[in-house]
């Protein structure tokens, strides 16, 4: 996957314009200003004070939803996206990269460890979290210029997650009603679950790290890989306490 972020002349231009207006609307008001001061009118004051001080706080608004615009390009397997990143964008792109980032999604799951119905579990619990804004009434409208990070999310739902559900739900569940008594471990899909899953996180982990990549992580592929400490242990099986270290700011 080729990730990239920068400025946009068109950004630029909005901000200059933005700067443009913005001193426009002073002298408009400092006029305005001038002339109640003239005329005594205290009532038109507080008129054209309160409309004012509406207007900075609408401005204010608007500014914090596209500030600091950015373009980012995800190249994903077999689409290219490009995002016109604003603050809104960024912090719901954060919020799910680490929604995924944290769960078996993404994390290994070694065999012989963990529990297959608590893994499917999970990754309804995430379809669910990814799906619920999508349909929300107050879901954001689509950006005027390039695509939405909603739109990402929907093709893991639909493309991943939702087919991955759709076949290893049922068959995990008929496996349970018909041995109630018996471990997950005896089922013999066991080993081809293990594997399907797998395919899937190696599968997701290009969308995960562009929606860190959106959000404005610095390296969010670090997140996912599994770090040499907790692969390093003893011989006695305790893992090494090797000393972080902090690297030196340039």
């Amino acid at each position: 996957m080729t990730v990239r972020g920068r400025w946009t002349v068109a950004a630029a231009v909005r901000t200059a314009g933005r700067a443009v207006l913005a001193a426009a609307v002073g002298g408009v008001v400092g006029v305005a200003a001038y002339s109640i001061s003239q005329t005594g009118g205290q009532l038109l004051s507080v008129v054209v004070g309160g409309v004012v001080g509406i207007a900075l706080v609408l401005g204010a608004d608007v500014y914090r939803k596209s500030v600091q615009l950015t373009e980012v390009r995800l190249v994903l397997p077999g689409s290219e996206m490009t995002f016109r990143t604003n603050t809104d964008m960024r912090q719901a792109a954060l919020r799910m990269f680490f929604q995924a980032a944290t769960r078996v999604a993404t994390r290994p799951l070694d065999d012989g460890s963990g529990n297959l119905r608590e893994a499917l579990t999970s990754l309804k619990t995430l379809f669910d979290m990814y799906r619920e804004p999508l349909e929300s009434e107050g879901s954001p409208p689509p950006p005027t210029e390039g695509d939405s990070v909603h739109e990402l999310v929907l093709d893991i739902l639909n493309f991943e997650l939702a087919p991955f559900l759709a076949a290893w739900h049922p068959r995990l569940r008929a496996f349970e009603e018909a041995h109630p008594d018996e471990d997950e471990t005896a089922w013999p899909d066991n080993a081809e679950f293990r594997r399907s899953l797998r395919e899937l996180q190696q599968n997701l982990r290009p969308y995960i790290i562009g929606l860190g990549e959106i959000a404005g992580i610095r390296d969010p592929e670090r997140h996912l890989r599994r770090s040499a400490w907790h692969t390093t242990q003893h011989a006695d099986g305790v893992p090494e306490q090797n000393t972080p270290r902090r690297s030196t700011p340039t």
